[in-house]
């Protein structure tokens, strides 16, 4: 499956394989992990096993991560958009989640907003979903921020792999009526 999504500043689209150097500067970094269980790969052979999966995601549920690429630039800054959870992934499996992790010299630029409002445009118009949840770790401030800005509601705190994080949910409803 092929995606291609502009937004003003923004390219999301598919992951592929040339995403490679770019991933794995992004994802072996312990800054960009702080909030994740602190859990970077250590090679680039985790990393494309981290892109084949997304591209599984793709052909299994019509939906996966994006390469996030800045138009100015045509800079790889990260990974924005949907992913199915269909892992025994705490008490959310089975549902569609928002969400983003940038390399640290494009935080604060409203990077991840844009993509993340986006990623919910295509939830709610092209795939036809009822709700979009996020997640994020009690302690990131900002990405709490990001999802608060988007229109997503705190619902629960709970646990994933023993770090404390909160859910935040949207429904098509209360997106519809941010539209206006």
């Amino acid at each position: 499956m092929k995606f291609y999504i502009e937004t003003p500043r923004l390219i999301l689209r598919d992951f592929q394989e040339s995403d490679l150097d770019s991933f794995y500067e992004l994802d072996s970094d312990p800054l960009v992990h702080t909030y994740l269980g602190n859990n970077p790969v250590l090679d680039k052979n985790q990393a494309l096993e981290t892109i084949y999966k997304v591209q599984k995601q793709y052909e299994e549920f019509g939906i996966g991560r994006w390469s996030t690429i800045e138009k100015s630039s045509g800079n790889f800054i990260g990974w924005s958009g949907l992913k199915f959870l269909n892992e025994d992934w705490a008490k959310y499996t089975n549902q569609y989640d928002v969400g983003y992790r940038l390399m640290p010299k494009y935080w604060g630029k409203g990077y991840a907003t844009e993509a993340s409002l986006a990623a919910l445009e295509f939830g709610f118009t092209t795939l036809k979903l009822k709700e979009i949840i996020g997640t994020a770790n009690i302690e990131n401030k900002a990405s709490i921020r990001v999802l608060e800005k988007c229109g997503l509601k705190h619902i629960e705190a709970f646990k994933w792999k023993d770090i404390d994080c909160y859910c935040l949910k949207i429904t098509k409803e209360d997106w519809e009526s941010q539209q206006i």
